[in-house]
C-alpha cells in the first residue's frame, strides 16, 4: 500500500485522523503552559484536491467533500478550519493554525520534494521548525521537547510491510523519552490480523494509558483494500474517551455507504 499523502488527501482516513488531532490539540491547550507538537511524517503541508494526485484518485469526494456539504455538529470545528485554510490542509497546516504564540511545531519529512515545500511554507515562521530526516530517528533525537509538554503525531506512509512493527517500536522509543507526552499513531486497517499483532506489541511494550480509536467503512476482510483506519493514543487528554466516540459516530454516519460491517469503536488497550 502506498499511502503518500498527496494521493489520499481529504479521504475518509484523513478526516478521521484530523478531526481527532484537532480535538486533542485543543484539549492540551486548555492549560496555559506551552505545547510542542512533533509531526514525524509531515508531508507537504496542504494539497490541491482539484488537480494532481488527489484529483486522479478522487478519494476526497467520499471524504471531506461530504463533510463540507453538510458538517455534523461534532465535526463543525474541524470542517470550519478546513474551509478557512483553503486547500485541503495536512496536519502541519492544521496544527499551525491552532498554535498559540507560546506553542511550537516541529515537522519531519524525509521525501526531498515535500520537505522543500514545507520549508518554503514555513520559511519565516519562528514557531515552526522543519527537518528533512528519518521519522524513526527523530523520535530518539528530538524528544523530549524543551516545553516538556505536548503531542507527537506519527503518520507513516505504510509503503513497507513491516511498518506496523516499526510503529510499535517507535512508540516505545518515543514514550521512553517523553513519558508525559500525548502520542497519536495512525494505522491502516485492511484486515484484522496485522492490527491485532500491532495492538499486542504495544501492550507488551509496557506503555500505559493507551486507547485505540477505529473507523471501518466495511468489514475488514479484503487485505488488498483500505477498509478502515485507526488512531492509537498514548496519554489521551481528559475527556477524550467521552468525546471521541461521538466524533467517530458522526464520521461513520456521514461517510459510510451502509456496507456490511461498518463500525466506529474506541478500545482501551492499557490502563493508566
Amino acid at each position: 500500500m502506498n499511502y503518500r499523502h498527496a494521493f489520499h488527501a481529504g479521504n475518509f482516513a484523513d478526516c478521521m485522523k484530523h478531526a481527532l488531532l484537532v480535538w486533542v490539540l485543543l484539549a492540551l491547550q486548555r492549560k496555559p503552559t506551552p505545547v510542542a507538537v512533533l509531526d514525524t511524517h509531515a508531508g507537504a503541508g496542504s494539497y490541491d484536491l482539484a488537480s494532481g494526485p488527489a484529483e486522479r484518485t478522487g478519494e476526497w469526494h467520499d471524504g471531506i467533500e461530504r463533510l463540507l456539504r453538510d458538517p455534523p455538529a461534532p465535526l463543525a470545528g474541524y470542517v470550519e478550519l478546513v474551509r478557512q485554510l483553503g486547500l485541503y490542509p495536512g496536519s502541519p497546516a492544521l496544527v499551525r493554525a491552532l498554535l498559540r504564540s507560546t506553542d511550537q511545531l516541529i515537522c519531519c519529512e524525509l521525501h526531498p520534494d515535500e520537505a522543500r515545500e514545507l520549508r518554503r511554507r514555513f520559511a519565516h515562521d519562528r514557531q515552526v521548525a522543519v527537518h528533512q530526516r528519518d521519522a524513526w530517528e527523530a523520535l530518539g533525537a528530538l524528544l523530549p521537547p524543551r516545553e516538556r509538554r505536548g503531542l507527537v503525531l506519527i503518520d507513516p506512509p505504510f509503503e513497507d510491510s513491516r511498518e506496523l512493527e516499526r510503529l510499535a517500536s517507535g512508540l516505545a522509543t518515543g514514550h521512553a523519552r517523553f513519558r508525559n507526552g500525548t502520542f497519536l499513531a495512525w494505522y491502516p486497517i485492511k484486515h484484522r490480523a496485522p492490527v491485532r499483532a500491532f495492538h499486542t506489541a504495544v501492550r507488551r511494550s509496557g506503555v500505559r494509558d493507551v486507547v485505540a480509536t477505529e473507523l471501518c467503512l466495511r468489514e475488514p476482510l479484503d487485505p488488498a483494500r483500505l477498509n478502515g483506519c485507526g488512531l492509537l493514543l498514548i496519554n489521551p487528554p481528559f475527556g477524550f474517551e467521552t468525546d471521541a466516540p461521538i466524533i467517530l459516530d458522526a464520521l461513520l454516519q456521514r461517510l459510510s455507504r451502509d456496507e456490511t460491517g461498518a463500525s466506529a469503536e474506541l478500545t482501551r488497550l492499557a490502563d493508566e
